[in-house]
């Protein structure tokens, strides 16, 4: 107790104590003064911004996204209700973890991780890293193998943030890439490889949301889909940028120089990374022989696939299937006890926990934003400048800034699209461009933002910081997003 007592007096008096409690208590009484001099049922307009705002600006400072979240969320529910912060947060936390999406983004990347536990307690994972050492001869390799391991996996994207980067972890290590370098390339070829391939569990939500909204008739929302892939230009120009990073064409810049400069004396994983990585440990059962430890590697990753694909791209059945089947796989084998697989699987949960917990924070700061009206206004606030020729560089670049700050690629849409479509409809836009756009937006969100379930299981997976990964690739991202700009305008007005 004592020493609790004196720790306490020593935080209070740190210098910084005094700044930080005093800019908390500046934020509660801003955000409360907003709440009490609106007018209710009036939109808040630009205000709406705000919370968003505040979390972009404290995710840079303190480097914590999920902590930045929640206080930027809390100021959203100050504006909103000003009253009892508790139960109003209480009851859209139940309400956000009620929904079907975070229940299966829980188990998803939850069993994910277990599976990936198993795979490096079995040493299974080893094996094949070690037969990658064996192939590769270059750093340059590495990075190569390893976005088109990335462009391979393209069912989904949180199959390949986790997956891929726990494949070559080992290899990009032994070659001192950094994990900055490693986490933006798996980046790069998650959400934008999933946009631009049909089988993908990208495809199959936008299709639905087609045929939901009427802009395509019953059963042919694929058909639409597949119409704009060609003008899904961020996910091309990510994809294209990506590997000259690979090949060495572009060179390292801004905050990436750094962390490359920092991996090549010998320290490839960032100061700032202080999660948990699943580590490559061995229990008790027998050992394998190099052929042996690739099969038990390979096998699960195919069945992963194949199984995802046969359950109509659900990658939870998918994972489920690969578990029980890989479990199985390594009894037989007296590889490993079942009980054993079971702690490695738990294992693999708990390493998820934090990046989780950002995901859901993510998702908690959009609802409070719906309520807010954000998306409508900055889509409304752009309708009147929209013409037939402008309006695929401004549908671009409006959502692409609402999924940045809101962390959600796939709501934002729900809300968007029946406000775009009827404005694209009524100027006799080309449709298919219209929705290139979309879907450009929200593989650029995804890829960009510091807090989107992309950037973090990414930064996971990869083993860095949130913050050190976003940091690193956004001066990548802003310019593929400049150069799909400037595309936009060029078709717009070619194909007007």
């Amino acid at each position: 107790m004592e020493q609790m007592t004196r720790t306490i007096l020593a935080y209070r008096n740190h210098p910084k104590a005094a700044w930080v409690l005093a800019s908390v208590l500046a934020v509660i009484a801003f955000f409360y003064y907003l709440y009490v001099t609106h007018t209710p049922d009036t939109s808040w307009g630009a205000l709406s911004l705000l919370p968003t705002l505040l979390v972009l600006v404290m995710a840079i400072v303190t480097r914590r996204p999920f902590e930045a979240l929640i206080i930027g969320g809390f100021a959203g529910l100050i504006m909103l209700g000003g009253g009892d912060l508790i139960a109003h947060f209480s009851d859209r936390l139940s309400s956000v973890m009620g929904s079907e999406t975070i229940v299966w983004i829980i188990l998803v990347c939850g069993l994910m991780g277990g599976l990936i536990a198993l795979l490096e307690h079995s040493g299974c994972l080893g094996s094949f890293s070690s037969w990658l050492r064996t192939k590769i001869k270059s750093q340059r390799q590495s990075l190569v193998v390893t976005a088109m391991i990335g462009v391979i996996v393209f069912i989904d994207d949180y199959l390949n943030c986790l997956a891929v980067s726990s494949s070559v972890k080992k290899l990009t290590d032994h070659y001192k890439v950094s994990r900055e370098k490693l986490a933006y390339i798996i980046d790069s070829t998650a959400a934008p490889m999933c946009v631009i391939v049909p089988v993908s569990t990208w495809a199959v939500f936008f299709a639905g949301l087609l045929e939901e909204n009427g802009i395509a008739a019953s059963g042919k929302g694929l058909s639409l889909y597949l119409s704009a892939i060609p003008f899904m230009i961020y996910a091309w120009v990510a994809l294209i940028l990506v590997f000259l990073v690979a090949f060495g064409v572009i060179k390292d810049f801004g905050p990436m120089k750094k962390a490359e400069a920092r991996a090549k004396a010998g320290q490839p994983i960032p100061p700032d990374f202080q999660g948990t990585e699943i580590e490559a440990v061995i229990y008790d059962g027998k050992k394998m022989s190099n052929g042996v430890g690739m099969f038990n590697f390979l096998f699960p990753m195919v069945l992963l696939v194949v199984a995802t694909i046969y359950y109509e791209i659900d990658l939870l059945r998918g994972v489920l299937l690969t578990l029980v089947a890989t479990v199985g796989l390594y009894y037989l084998q007296g590889l490993l006890s079942f009980e054993r697989q079971m702690e490695a699987i738990f294992d693999g949960f708990k390493v998820m926990l934090y990046p989780l917990s950002t995901v859901i924070a993510g998702f908690l700061l959009k609802d409070i934003n719906d309520a807010l009206g954000m998306t409508q206004y900055v889509i409304e606030s752009l309708t009147p400048l929209m013409s037939k020729e402008l309006l695929p560089a401004l549908v671009f670049v409006s959502l692409a800034l609402v999924v940045f700050g809101t962390a959600s690629s796939w709501g934002v849409f729900i809300i968007a699209i029946p406000i775009v479509a009827p404005v694209a409809q009524g100027i006799h836009a080309n449709m298919a461009l219209v929705i290139g756009a979309l879907l450009s937006a929200s593989s650029f969100g995804s890829h960009a933002c510091f807090f989107s379930d992309s950037t973090v299981l990414a930064a996971q997976g990869a083993g860095c910081s949130p913050i050190s990964h976003a940091f690193t690739q956004f001066p990548y991202a802003l310019f593929g997003a400049v150069v799909t700009v400037g595309v936009f305008l060029v078709l717009g007005y070619v194909m007007a």
